[in-house]
């Protein structure tokens, strides 16, 4: 059996670990094909460095968050291997490329992360995942209230209850990080508290909004370690947008890296999906800068506070109260979802 992953940005790099090592030991070829969507080193080829992945057999190095170039570039290499499975991740235009891709091939696509939702259909992202369920012949579900939304919206796919591959490679690259990064060194911190930053949504990233958020945060008392993405970086050089000393840029980091600042930080404050969960598997209070989150649970269990990027006056209160639940619920399986993934791809017929 041969499996064709398709990868493009920070997150899927993450994602591809663990399910590469399980499909291998599921005895499944895997070809790897990196759209270069992601194409700035702190946020591409330093995730294949640090978690030994194989290197991908085709690197179309598009530079380009463009879908309809990246699903031209995708179709050759899907007709050069015509797979048994055409495997996506997430919510990305790298995502989406590849299921507009397998259709047009006429192969079997399968979809990690299925059937999360936001509710924000204004977000590209959420509008990518519907749109990949729709195409998705085997639909892996991170939780059972993905699974039901699937049902609800009469997806014709199968769907499986798999967790999440994030808790896979949290679990087990969290203690190399501890051991191998002095987090407050990237940022030259003292023993002071401090909050990890991200911010990179390309809503946040308008020059009013952005304006908005910065002064907010520079007005919240605390001091944040800022990795500051590349379309945040042209975003702040274009509106002339200054950063306050309390936010404390520093050049994109890698996984183990962000690990490690995300352990030892007081507080998480981000736009991104991925962080809000690894905040939580972590243990530390996390912020979200959106009117909506897809990881719903998390806001449930009183770990994560969603803020209006538009109205974010209250953050300083919001942060300062922040909390982790101590009965917090173990949230999207048990760290398994890899094993489970490789099992799926190989024993299940796609639906046609």
């Amino acid at each position: 059996m041969k499996v064709l992953s398709v990868v493009g940005n920070r997150p899927q790099f993450v994602k591809a670990a663990p399910t590469s090592v399980a499909l291998r030991e599921r005895g499944i070829e895997e070809v790897v094909l990196h759209t270069g969507q992601h194409y700035d080193p702190g946020l591409s080829h330093v995730f294949f460095e640090e978690l030994e992945l194989a290197e991908p057999r085709y690197r179309l190095d598009l530079r380009t968050p463009d879908t309809e170039a990246m699903r031209i570039a995708v179709a050759g290499p899907l007709q050069e291997e015509r797979p048994d499975w055409v495997l996506v991740y997430g919510d990305t235009n790298s995502t989406l490329a590849g299921a507009l891709a397998a259709a047009d091939a006429d192969l079997p696509l399968a979809h990690v992360e299925a059937g999360l939702r936001s509710g924000d259909l204004s977000m590209p992202e959420e509008r990518n995942r519907i749109e990949v369920d729709r195409r998705a012949r085997l639909l892996l579900c991170p939780d059972e209230r993905s699974r039901d939304q699937l049902s609800a919206e009469r997806v014709r796919g199968r769907a499986e209850v798999v967790g999440d591959v994030m808790q896979d490679a949290t679990r087990l690259f969290a203690p190399i990080a501890q051991r191998r990064v002095h987090a407050r060194a990237l940022a030259d911190l003292g023993d002071e508290p401090y909050a990890v930053l991200t911010l990179h949504r390309e809503a946040n990233t308008e020059p009013d909004r952005l304006r908005r958020l910065v002064a907010a945060l520079g007005a919240a008392g605390w001091a944040f370690v800022f990795p500051v993405h590349p379309r945040t970086r042209k975003a702040l050089a274009d509106g002339a947008i200054e950063l306050p000393p309390s936010l404390r840029a520093i050049e994109p980091v890698g996984y183990l890296e962000m690990l490690a600042l995300v352990s030892g930080a007081a507080r998480v404050v981000t736009d991104s999906g991925g962080l809000q969960k690894e905040a939580y598997w972590l243990g530390v209070p996390c912020v979200t800068l959106r009117q909506s989150t897809e990881w719903v649970d998390t806001v449930l269990a009183g770990a994560n506070t969603l803020v209006d990027p538009d109205a974010p006056q209250g953050l300083p209160e919001i942060l300062e109260n922040a909390q982790f639940p101590t009965d917090g619920p173990a949230l999207y399986g048990d760290g398994r979802a890899a094993a489970r993934i490789a099992e799926a791809l190989y024993t299940l017929t796609p639906i046609s």
